[in-house]
C-alpha cells in the first residue's frame, strides 16, 4: 500500500508541475519548471567541486563511502537540471557507502545528440584511467539520466570498452519516439508529465536524429551482453512502457532484470526520499542490488515485484 505522503506527493506535483508543464514548447520555459525546490545537504556529507574527462561535475561523498564509485547521470530530458539538482540522490547514494561522481554532461538545444552520450563516456573512461576497475564502477540514472546510462552502456560495448558492473534505473526514458501505450492510457494519472508532449520534447535533444536511434532510444537497441538491470517505475506514469518493455527486451537478449512497478509514486520520486518513504526504500534497493557483484552470473533471468 503507497504511503499517504506518496499520495500527498502526486497531489503536488500535479499542482506545481504538470499543470504549468503541460504544452510548453520552450525550453528555458521548462527548465524553470523543472528546478526542484532547493535542499540541504546533510553535514556528514562532503561534496567537491571536480571534472574527469573534461566534463564539470561533483564528487559526493559520505562517512562509509569505500571502493564502489556511482556514476550517477541526472535526469530533466536532457535540457534541463544538474549535478546539484539531484542531490537529494547522489547523497542518498554516498550515505549508502558509495563514492558518487555526478557529471554536469551538455544539455540541449545548445548540446544536441550525441553531446550527452559521448560526455557520459569520457567521464566514464577518465575513471578507468584513475585506476578505477570497471567491476568497482556502478552506473545510475532516473528518466533521461535512466536512457543516458543505457546509452553509455552500449557506446562502451560498441568500443570495446569494459563495461560497469551493474547499472540501477528510475523511469528511464528509453523511446524518445513516444510509442508506449502508458503515453495515452497514463495521460490523467501520471502526476508530472502529459502524455502528448514527451516527442516534442524529445526534439530538443534529438535535432534531426532519428527518435528510433538506438543509442538515443536504447529501447530499439541490442541488449545483449549489457550488464544486470534493476528498473525502478511508477504504475501510473506516461513512461511506465519504457521500462516494461526495456526490461521484456533486455531478458530476451539474456540480460539478469528486476523490474519493479510502484503504486500511485511520481516521475522520479527518489528525488524525494527525504519526504516520502518510497524514495528511501527505492534507493535502499538500488543500494542493495548496485552492491550485489556476485549475482552477476546470474543471466537471462527476470523478476518482476510490485510494491
Amino acid at each position: 500500500m503507497a504511503s499517504i505522503r506518496a499520495h500527498l506527493a502526486v497531489w503536488i506535483t500535479k499542482w506545481r508541475v504538470k499543470r504549468r508543464l503541460k504544452g510548453v514548447r520552450d525550453y528555458r520555459v521548462a527548465r524553470r519548471i523543472l528546478r526542484p525546490d532547493p535542499y540541504k545537504v546533510p553535514p556528514t556529507i562532503k561534496i567537491s567541486p571536480a571534472q574527469l574527462g573534461g566534463v564539470p561535475g561533483e564528487w559526493v561523498v559520505g562517512p562509509k563511502s569505500g571502493g564502489i564509485v556511482l556514476l550517477y547521470l541526472h535526469g530533466g530530458g536532457y535540457f534541463g537540471c544538474s549535478a546539484k539538482t539531484h542531490r537529494p540522490i547522489t547523497v542518498g547514494f554516498a550515505l549508502q557507502g558509495f563514492r558518487v561522481y555526478a557529471p554536469d554532461y551538455r544539455l540541449a538545444p545548445e548540446n544536441k545528440f550525441p553531446a550527452a552520450v559521448d560526455d557520459a563516456v569520457a567521464v566514464y573512461r577518465a575513471l578507468l584511467s584513475e585506476g578505477h576497475a570497471a567491476q568497482s564502477i556502478v552506473v545510475a540514472g532516473e528518466s533521461a539520466g535512466g536512457g543516458l546510462a543505457l546509452s553509455l552502456m552500449l557506446s562502451l560495448r560498441a568500443s570495446g570498452d569494459p563495461l560497469p558492473a551493474r547499472a540501477a534505473l528510475f523511469s528511464p526514458w528509453t523511446d524518445l519516439a513516444a510509442t508506449g501505450e502508458s503515453v495515452r492510457t497514463n495521460a490523467s494519472r501520471c502526476a508530472m508529465f502529459s502524455g502528448t508532449d514527451i516527442a516534442p520534447t524529445a526534439g530538443f535533444y534529438l535535432g534531426d536524429t532519428d527518435p528510433r536511434h538506438p543509442i538515443a532510444s536504447p529501447l530499439y537497441a541490442d541488449l545483449s551482453g549489457i550488464p544486470p538491470l534493476l528498473i525502478h517505475v511508477g504504475q501510473d506514469e506516461v513512461l511506465r512502457d519504457d521500462s516494461t518493455r526495456l526490461a521484456e527486451r533486455a531478458h530476451a537478449a539474456g540480460v539478469h532484470v528486476e523490474l519493479k512497478v510502484w503504486p500511485v509514486v511520481p516521475h522520479a520520486w527518489q528525488l524525494a526520499a527525504h519526504l516520502i518513504p518510497e524514495g528511501r526504500q527505492s534507493l535502499r534497493e538500488a543500494g542493495s542490488f548496485l552492491r550485489a557483484h556476485e549475482a552477476s552470473a546470474e543471466q537471462g533471468s527476470v523478476e518482476t515485484a510490485r510494491a
